[in-house]
């Protein structure tokens, strides 16, 4: 089978190159020259070669240049490295005392605004099942304070070698703990301010969306590694925490007046005063003339005055259609447009307007509708704990 292939080729090339023969005439002569096909294939074969190694030398140089420039630009990368270590390194030694100082203050700061506005975090804040897994780095106990007093133990090296770059990953590892920790008590109470909204039948969504809209200020940027993901997370833990916060805060779920009993319910009822059938759109509590009538929540007063069947009367603007009302009042205790905080005194009871006696006639409207004040008032775990003491 090889010998009839080799047959075939030399075949073809006798095809390709056959034996060729010229003629020429010159002073008068003829004269033949044959090339024979073995010279053509000699001479095709020297071309072939002399071109494969000029493509072959053309190629190397190439490749010889790319890695040329390829070693250049690593050697060049390898010299910046160094010059920016050598630079980071004489910064540190100029004024490594200055910047451990200056990281010890921002953490002493922080600890304290934590403080002044959440007091001691309770440790369950941070074990509450609604804040997820604890994330890395956190504190071993999550309930734990973390304070510069008890160094976070951990390898030092991400600032260099030495006591000094141990100082700075010590004092970097304990941030990053309690900013772990605070991302979790933040996560968890704003998990229990929403569980409270949602009680209530309000959308803790809308309330958020609420709250953005009344926003303003200079820009200020925040200097505390804003691209670092723990502290990303820190910040909008937080950013979500205030504005549950501040929609729990505009939710009546403050008793209204000291809870002796509820004389009467919301819902219908027998009228009393002519026993007739009628719906009663709040709830009434029973007091001595002259006991304090408080805010039910965090609003502005925007109505002080008479109202029909109401008597003395106080309405309080909650925001998001939310409003309260405090009739039969004896003495009307706030002005309209004052800002008042939940369980700030309005007024006092009495029995003025369509009233059997002194009390108080609480209402909780939303969007000018009427709706059961129980559920907003028991959003707050300790009201109603009188009354069901005394019932028991």
């Amino acid at each position: 089978m090889s010998s009839i292939a080799t047959q075939k080729v030399l075949v073809r090339l006798r095809r390709w190159f056959p034996d060729r023969e010229f003629f020429m005439r010159a002073d008068g002569e003829v004269k033949f020259v044959r090339i024979s096909g073995k010279l053509q294939m000699t001479a095709a074969a020297a071309v072939c070669a002399v071109l494969l190694l000029w493509i072959g030398a053309l190629g190397w140089a190439l490749a010889a240049q790319i890695l040329a420039g390829s070693e250049r630009s690593s050697l060049q990368s390898r010299e910046a490295a160094v010059a920016r270590a050598e630079e980071q390194v004489a910064r540190y030694r100029n004024g490594i005392g200055g910047v451990a100082q200056e990281l010890e203050r921002r953490q002493d700061y922080l600890e304290r605004m934590v403080e002044s506005h959440t007091g001691d975090l309770p440790a369950a804040a941070a074990d509450a099942p609604t804040a997820g897994a604890p994330a890395a780095g956190a504190p071993a106990a999550a309930g734990a304070k973390v304070s510069l007093a008890d160094p976070v133990s951990g390898p030092a090296g991400g600032l260099g070698a030495g006591p000094d770059a141990g100082r700075f990953d010590r004092i970097a590892a304990r941030q990053l703990a309690l900013v772990d920790h605070l991302t979790r008590y933040a996560e968890a109470r704003t998990a229990r301010a929403e569980t409270a909204i949602r009680r209530v039948g309000l959308n803790p969504a809308m309330i958020a969306a609420a709250d953005r809209k009344a926003m303003g200020g200079p820009l200020i940027r925040a200097g505390a590694m804003p691209g670092d993901p723990r502290f990303l997370a820190f910040g909008r833990a937080f950013e979500r925490m205030g504005a549950m916060q501040a929609g729990l805060a505009r939710i009546p779920n403050t008793l209204p007046a000291r809870l002796e009993y509820i004389s009467s319910g919301f819902g219908y009822r027998a009228d009393p005063f002519d026993g007739e059938a009628a719906f009663h759109a709040g709830l009434d509590f029973r007091g001595p003339l002259g006991a304090p009538i408080y805010a039910a929540a965090a609003g502005t007063i925007s109505f002080t005055g008479v109202r029909q069947g109401y008597g003395n009367c106080v309405e309080i603007s909650h925001g998001n259609g939310l409003m309260t009302r405090y009739a039969h009042m004896s003495r009307i205790g706030a002005h309209l447009g004052d800002k008042v905080a939940p369980g700030a005194v309005i007024g006092q009871i009495g029995s003025t307007g369509r009233s059997t006696g002194p009390h108080l006639h609480f209402e909780v409207r939303i969007n000018d509708r009427p709706v059961n004040p129980r559920p907003f008032l028991e959003a707050n775990r300790d009201v109603f704990q009188q009354d069901r003491a005394k019932r028991g």
